[in-house]
Parts: C-alpha cells; structure tokens; sequence
C-alpha cells in the first residue's frame, strides 16, 4: 500500500482507535460531532482515537457503531467482537430472489403475464407482507416467480403503452424485493434492485411508480451515511419537485407517495441533527396526511394518517431527544397500525425513545412486543440488538435475566 494511502479500518492490525478515527473520517464526522451523538465530548474522542483511552465498553462500543453505521462490529472493534450488527442474518430465501434479479434469459419461450396480471400478483404479496410475522420468508418465496414474469413482460411488450405498464409493474416488483433485502448481506444487489427500479419507474413514466422508487432510493442513500445525506436529500427533492403540480386533483396513492417523500426529507434532515428543517417535513407530511381518508394506508410506503404518531417518534429519536421521544411515544398508538413489520418497527423506535430516555427496562418490554408484531423486523434491526446487547450487560439482574431471553431468541446469544 503507497504510504500516502488511506488505512483500511478492517486490517488486523489496526487497534480500536485508529479504526475509529478513519471510520468517523469517512462519514464525515468532526471529533465534536462524533462526541455530541454518543453524549461525550470531542476531546474524548481524540482520546480513544490516539490511544490514551481504553476501549470502551460494550454498550458504548455498540453506542459509536449506531452512529458510524458500521455493517459489522467488527469493522470498528477488529477481531474482538466479530458480531453483525446493522446487518442481518442472510436469509435462507436469499440465493433464489438473488438468482432471479441476476438471470439475463432473453430466449424464454413462455408467454408472459399481463401487467395486470402481474399488478394483481403485487397487490397479493403487499397485503400477504404486512399481515405475516415472518414476512421475508413470505416474500422470498414470491419474489422469484414475480421477477422473472415482470422482466419478460417487458421483453415481449410491443407497443409503448402495454411497455409502460409492464415497466410500471416490474419497478413495483423492484420495489417489493428492496422490502427484502434490506439489511441482509448483500449490499451490492441492493443498490442493483434500486437503480434498476429507478429506470423502470421513468421508463414507465407513471407518477405513483416514481414515487415509490425515488423513496426507496433515497432511504438506501440515507442508510449508506452521512457522506450519502446529500444524494438523499436530491433524490426526495427532485421527486417532490416532480409531484407537487399534481396534487391538486391527485389520487390517494400518488398524494400518500408525495407525503412520504415529505417524511423522508424530514428523516434525513433530522439524522444530519436539523431540528427546524425535520419538524418542518414532518408538519407538511402531516398536513398531507390529513387529506387522505382516515381508514387509507398506502401498501409500500404505510403512509397514512395511522402513521405520522410513529413518524413523529423517529424525528425525537433521531435528533437524540430522549424527553421529546418518549412524549411523541406515548402520543402514538401503534394498535393503529396495520402492518405487523411496520408495527414492530414503530416498537422499536418506542424502544429507542425510552432508552434515551434512562427507562432501559421500558425499552426491552416495548422490543418484546416488536418480536411479537414480526419476529423478522427484530432479528435484522441494528438499534434493536444494540439495545439487547447492551443491557444484556446490566448490573440489574432482572434486566440482564431479560435482555439475555431476548437475545437468544434472536440468535444473538447461545440457548
């Protein structure tokens, strides 16, 4: 390696300090940044960074990898702790949807579906997703079949109309296999299902469609780091600018699409530490939200009326405000949220708030319903084995009792 080349943070040989001064580099984080976020100072910082601390604790440890967004624990610790942490376990159901998005078969004899048809099969896999506990198992046997239908449907369309609709169909089915993906070990086909849905959506130039693509790229964009915020913040920008002249006579789908990306610039604004600039989205969001029929729920993005309570929380949680979070907690209801997956999603950003807020035991009651809403939302979110890891180390032996019951079920520690 040149000596003027940048050190890779996953050689052996590099200590905790180092690591942790290049992967606060290439977020693009200051000492006094990195320290605000984890409720240390910048000097502290520097200290674990030149070595005159010791490595933290465990909780701390877990406390820096949420903030530096490292896919794997030990990208920051070295062999010490070799857990996954922001990443999933890979799901058995993985090979085959990775198949079926890499298969180039371009000499199918068999006739494809309708878009219809193939619309009708999302609508199916969308309700069948959000009412299923283990929804990736659902989704991973679906994905498959849908894949390969929606790219030779677009293959065999011959005239632009029926080409528009069949590129409306597979950037949705696109869509459907990022829900899939996320978080498990397979970065790289992430980012190829969203740029591929990305160039189906304007291909098929339907307003609805762009949406939902231009929303799942920008959180894929926001979940890279702060060094991806601005490319977020573009994607959800051009987006809004796209929708907004339709809004005035827009159907609920494409106005709860354009809510959503309200929400999403909110989200992003509010991770980079922007109070005004996150509460501002979500007010708009809200406002949109008050304009769709109380009983509506958008199938991909669950933008709603139900939603914005749970959406409220994020903003607290991200902005690190434990009191704010845990008073916007109590003011959602997430009984009101039909989806499992995002219910159990909301439970632990309920999670996040109360332990913010010093109410640890709170926060692992709060997770054990989010196992109970959908077992799979737990078992691949970051924050919430963070949680469990680290109060699997409390000095409350309740609490450790627990948190280690937790842990377990979720294959974090041995039975």
């Amino acid at each position: 390696m040149p000596v003027d080349a940048t050190p890779d943070p996953y050689a052996d040989s590099i200590r905790f300090g180092q690591r942790l001064q290049i992967l606060r580099t290439r977020r693009g984080l200051t000492r006094d940044g990195l320290g605000g976020l984890v409720g240390r100072s910048g000097s502290w910082v520097k200290g674990l960074e030149t070595g005159r601390l010791k490595t933290p604790k465990l909780e701390v440890v877990l406390r820096l990898a949420e903030v530096l967004r490292v896919q794997n624990l030990s990208d920051l610790t070295g062999d010490q702790a070799p857990l996954s942490l922001f990443t999933g376990p890979g799901h058995p159901c993985l090979a085959a949807v990775a198949a079926a998005v890499n298969a180039f078969a371009l000499t199918v004899d068999a006739e494809a579906p309708s878009a219809a048809h193939i619309q009708a099969r999302l609508s199916k896999a969308w309700a069948a997703r959000h009412s299923a506990p283990n929804h990736r198992a659902v989704l991973g046997g679906l994905l498959p079949g849908l894949i390969r239908d929606a790219q030779m449907a677009v293959r065999q369309s011959d005239r632009a109309e029926q080409r528009r609709a069949a590129q409306a169909a597979l950037s949705q089915t696109y869509s459907l296999a990022q829900f899939f993906l996320a978080y498990q070990p397979e970065p790289a086909l992430l980012w190829r299902v969203a740029e591929r849905g990305m160039v189906a959506a304007q291909e098929s130039e339907d307003p609805h469609t762009i949406g939902i693509a231009a929303w799942l790229t920008a959180q894929a964009h926001r979940d890279a780091g702060p060094g991806h915020f601005d490319a977020a913040d573009t994607v959800t920008r051009e987006a809004i600018i796209f929708l907004d002249p339709l809004l005035s006579d827009a159907d609920d789908d494409v106005l709860a699409v354009a809510g959503a990306l309200r929400f999403e610039a909110g989200y992003t604004a509010a991770r980079r530490g922007e109070s005004g600039t996150a509460w501002r989205h979500w007010d708009r969001a809200a406002s949109m939200a008050r304009r769709l029929p109380e009983s509506y729920y958008h199938p991909v993005t669950s933008f709603s009326q139900a939603i914005m309570g749970a959406h409220a929380v994020t903003i607290a949680v991200e902005l690190h405000a434990g009191g704010e979070s845990v008073r916007q907690a109590a003011a959602s209801d997430a009984a009101t949220i039909p989806s499992r997956p995002r219910r159990a999603r909301h439970r632990i950003e309920e999670a996040r708030a109360y332990q913010l807020d010093g109410q640890a035991d709170v926060a692992l009651a709060t997770l054990e319903q989010a196992h109970a809403a959908a077992p799979e939302t737990i078992a691949y979110n970051g924050y919430a084995k963070r949680i469990i890891l680290e109060e699997a180390e409390s000095r409350v032996p309740a609490r450790r009792q627990r948190a280690a019951g937790l842990a377990v079920k979720l294959g974090l520690l041995a039975a």
